[in-house]
This record gives C-alpha cells, structure tokens and sequence, in this order.
C-alpha cells in the first residue's frame, strides 16, 4: 500500500521493483556491495516458446540455448561457444530437476545433450539424472575424473525450505542426506557446492523461466493460479547472479500480483550468502550484467 492507502498502481509497482535493494532480498552485507567481482548472465525469452498444453516448441527452446550460449561466451557459433565450455573426452552430468509438476523440460534436455556430443563427448559420457546422481556411472565419473563436467538446469520456482528453487538448491541432491542442508533456509548450500567442487565442475547453469512458480504455501506446494508464461530462461557460468537475476523477476511478479510488496518466505538468502560467505559468485545486482535477448514485453527486471 502506499502512503495514502491506496493500492499501489502497476507502474509504481515495477518502479519500486527497480529500487528494491539486494540487501532485503538476498541478506547481502556492505561489504558485499563493495566488491569488485562482476558476472554476465544472458536473459532469453521468445513469444511462441510455449505451445499447446504448455508445452515448449522443442526447436524454439534448442534455438535459445544456443544464442544464449553465444552471447554469454562471445563466441561465433554454437559449435564455438559449446567447445569453451566442454572438450572430447569430458565425462558430462546434466544435473536435472523431476519434481512431477515443474520439472526440467525433456526438450531442453535432450537439446543440451545433442550440444554436448557435438562437441565431442562420446554418448557413454553423459547422462541426464536428479535424484539418482549418487548411483549413477556417469556422475560418479564426472565428479571424479580432472575431466568431469556438470551442466545444471532446472526450472525456477517458490520452495517450502529455501524460499526459492534454484540452481544453487538443484545440487542438493549429491549429497545422501539433503534435510540436513534444510536448516536455517537452506543457508550452506554453498558450502555444499564448495565441499564437493560442484564450482569448479559445473561449467553451466540454466535457470528455466519458461513457466516459473511465484508463490507457495507448504511443502509440494503447487497451483496453477501461481505459474505463469514468462517464455525465458536464464543461463550463466555463475550460478549466483544466474539465481539472483531469476529471484528479482520472482519478486517483482509477486508486488504485479499481489499489489504490495509480499516477501519471498522464507527469504532466498542462501543466494546472497553464497557470495559474501562461500564467494561462489556475485548475487549484487549492480555488478551483474544481464544480456537480454529477444521479447522484451513484461520483462519485469
């Protein structure tokens, strides 16, 4: 509400949004703001990425990956871009997400795939998997091996225990005992990612916004009232400004819906601490440069 009581317009709800701080979203400290570190993250969309049933245009989403690949790594082509980041003879993980009702679309699986064996990596070295990483070969291998390499994807959505499904949370799965990073909002789950290398491994993130959720209440939590066709994906080597960029889009959709500021709960800031604890990367919006490729219309960052 503003200060006379009325309900905030759509405009001054996106213009708040423009200075919503990164220190009330993500915990982020002083020093944190200071720092000198800068990420680049592409963001993505097309307008006819989703079809009938909410189901994406397999050669529409293919074509994003690679431009958003392009772009990231100012390459000439796919087959430049992809090669910067996987060599022949890397063993390749593509760490996915199956929750049944906002999973990894298989379209953009099996373009990520296609992309990884044309540059080189034979069809026995990489596999796709979430919750069985622990037992898969593969995986096993990638983590292993000095030329293992993990590509992270997954959908972007509320979540009861880290306030946000991202893809900071997604590697959560390797380890045997996930409740146990649960604690305080999911807040170490850098140090997840520092203990088994998965920093130095994941050569990629994609975070999918094709239909992200914006609100939730309770674990599993699902509707369809809180989805909606945002049509994009972002994609970065950085996980943390990958993350942070989709949570700003989480949190301006929620002020456009709600008419008010309603704060993520719990609050995200296992993103924030990521940076200013782990130094995994950069989570300060004002040292990311987003990329933004495509349809701009409700863009909401």
């Amino acid at each position: 509400m503003s200060d006379s009581g009325r309900r905030m317009s759509r405009r001054e709800l996106l213009q708040s949004g423009a200075t919503w701080t990164a220190a009330g979203l993500f915990g982020l400290s002083r020093r944190a703001a200071a720092s000198e570190r800068s990420s680049r993250v592409v963001l993505i969309r097309h307008r006819d990425v989703i079809g009938a049933g909410r189901h994406p245009d397999e050669q529409i989403l293919h074509r994003m990956l690679n431009e958003s690949v392009i772009r990231l790594l100012d390459a000439e082509n796919p087959g430049a871009a992809w090669r910067q980041l996987i060599s022949p003879g890397d063993v390749v993980g593509i760490k996915s997400n199956v929750w049944r009702q906002l999973p990894t679309p298989p379209e953009l699986e099996r373009a990520i795939v296609e992309e990884v064996v044309a540059a080189g990596v034979s069809t026995q070295d990489v596999s796709v998997d979430d919750r069985g990483v622990l037992s898969n070969a593969v995986f096993e291998r990638a983590l292993a091996r000095p030329n293992g390499a993990l590509i992270n994807v997954r959908p972007m959505r509320t979540h009861h225990w880290s306030g946000l499904g991202t893809c900071l949370k997604n590697m959560i799965m390797f380890v045997p005992r996930p409740a146990d990073y649960h604690d305080d909002a999911c807040a170490r789950l850098g140090e997840l990612w520092k203990e088994l290398g998965l920093a130095e491994k994941t050569r990629l993130n994609i975070l999918v916004m094709l239909t992200p959720q914006f609100h939730g209440v309770g674990p599993q939590s699902f509707s369809p009232r809180f989805v909606w066709p945002y049509r994009g994906l972002i994609v970065g080597t950085d996980p943390v400004a990958v993350d942070a960029t989709g949570a700003r889009i989480i949190e301006a959709k929620r002020r456009e819906f709600f008419g008010e500021e309603r704060p993520i709960k719990p609050p995200p800031h296992h993103i924030g601490l990521a940076d200013t604890r782990y130094g995994l990367g950069v989570a300060d919006p004002a040292r990311i440069e987003i990329v933004r490729l495509g349809w701009r219309e409700e863009e909401l960052i």
